[in-house]
């Protein structure tokens, strides 16, 4: 049976990669153009309007009156988004563990095997996560890197990570031991995994020493970046911005005037070909992604390296695909703000320009979808070998697994009940490597 799965989900060739892969499969948003995303909300709850009732306000509900009241005006929808997902005391992200149940999927270590390779095997890597969860994809990375004794031994991982309570999970799924620097006066912490390898926590990457050949590792981290919403009206393209209502409520209103994120508008659009935007009445941004990226690239260009980003995304103008998720069900974006993951697609094309204009010493690779890179991987045969020794319900697991990262919507295999049918999400994640030229082609992107 799983041969049949496999046949029909991607050609026979050629280990495997992402974690949370699966956090958002109830929310995939359906087929797409090069302009615009429409999102499939049919087997979905879809909740009500705002309710009016009198309802105490919670504290982040407060701060951002707050900061509407005191600029005197609407804030732009990037800076709501990023007051809900990474407000120090209410935000998303960062007082709980938010991957549940379906966060952590199927990982591996190839990655930094892949890009270890190519840099000529140095005697001290930096690898670095941005985002890195509840801390699986590297804490799986490093016990299949284990085997490899010179390459474990030169690493120094480097966490980047906002959230104290992830941070805590981090280090306890990687096992770590001690405190090096816990006394010292810095925000650095530094702690020495399972395996030996020194791993430090980095609000930002730019904290992270320089001077080191680094590999960076993005999987699910850009689709959370901030994004800003252009409209087209009579007076041309206007930010649209958050405002309270004459009710308290949240409203969504356009700015009478540019804003600072018309600058990286204009930009995009100087990126884009004509007819991507020619018929659209709204463009979705991304500034943080743009600046980023230059931060990678002169990381990248400086010290050599790569850096991997796997995400769910598209490569041309995005039109709007901001949505808020509360226990896999749509529910308004301005509702409850703080209770409900926001995200929204990746622009690889906005990443891949942001990079080429950064410096001319890197190389841009892709992207592709998750199922020709792990297919290139060799997923195929690392399913079929797992197989050989296993049970009829690890057999299932791994079907199930295989389907979800490489396939294309409802398995076509699956006989239970249908509100559990795996989607397959191969061709909505996409991989783009950035790589310093001084290194070569990496392997899936050959």
């Amino acid at each position: 049976m799983l041969r049949r799965v496999l046949r029909q989900c991607y050609s026979l060739h050629r280990p495997t990669v992402p974690r949370r892969l699966y956090r958002r499969f109830c929310s995939s948003p359906s087929e797409t153009t090069a302009t615009t995303i429409s999102i499939d909300r049919s087997t979905l709850y879809n909740p009500p309007e705002h309710t009016h009732h009198p309802t105490s306000d919670s504290e982040l509900v407060k701060h951002l009156k707050g900061i509407i009241k005191f600029r005197g005006g609407p804030i732009s929808l990037g800076e709501y988004m990023s007051e809900v997902l990474t407000n120090p005391k209410a935000g998303y992200y960062i007082n709980r563990d938010v991957f549940g149940a379906e966060g952590d999927f199927i990982t591996s270590p190839e990655v930094s095997q892949m890009f270890g390779e190519q840099m000529g095997q140095p005697q001290r890597i930096n690898l670095v996560e941005l985002g890195p969860g509840r801390g699986t994809l590297m804490a799986d990375l490093l016990r299949g890197a284990s085997k490899f004794k010179n390459f474990i031994e030169s690493l120094h991982v480097h966490l980047v990570e906002c959230s104290p309570a992830l941070q805590k999970l981090q280090h306890q799924n990687l096992k770590c031991v001690g405190e090096e620097n816990a006394s010292q006066d810095t925000d650095v912490r530094t702690a020495r995994s399972l395996f030996g390898t020194p791993v430090s926590w980095h609000a930002m990457l730019e904290q992270i020493p320089s001077g080191l050949p680094t590999i960076i590792i993005a999987h699910e981290f850009f689709d959370a970046l901030p994004v800003h919403q252009f409209q087209k009206a009579s007076r041309g393209w206007c930010e649209k911005m958050v405002d309270v209502a004459e009710d308290s409520s949240f409203r969504f209103v356009l700015s009478p005037q540019p804003t600072p994120a018309t600058l990286y508008l204009l930009k995009r659009l100087k990126w884009a070909a004509p007819e991507e935007f020619a018929e659209l009445n709204q463009i979705e941004i991304c500034p943080q992604a743009m600046e980023l990226t230059q931060t990678i690239v002169d990381r990248i260009s400086s010290d050599g390296g790569g850096a991997l980003i796997i995400d769910y995304g598209m490569n041309g103008v995005i039109s709007n695909s901001l949505q808020a998720i509360r226990k896999h069900k749509f529910v308004n974006l301005l509702d409850n703000p703080g209770s409900a993951d926001l995200s929204a697609y990746v622009d690889f094309a906005s990443i891949r320009h942001s990079a080429e204009e950064a410096s001319g010493e890197v190389c841009v690779h892709g992207p592709i979808t998750q199922s020709q890179f792990l297919g290139s991987l060799g997923i195929n045969f690392r399913v079929e070998a797992l197989l050989q020794n296993c049970t009829e319900e690890q057999a299932e697991t791994l079907r199930t697994g295989y389907w979800k990262l490489v396939g294309d919507g409802e398995a076509p295999f699956w006989e239970g009940p249908d509100q559990d049918v795996p989607i397959g999400m191969g061709t909505r994640y996409q991989a783009m490597a950035i790589v310093n030229k001084n290194h070569g082609v990496p392997v899936p992107f050959q």
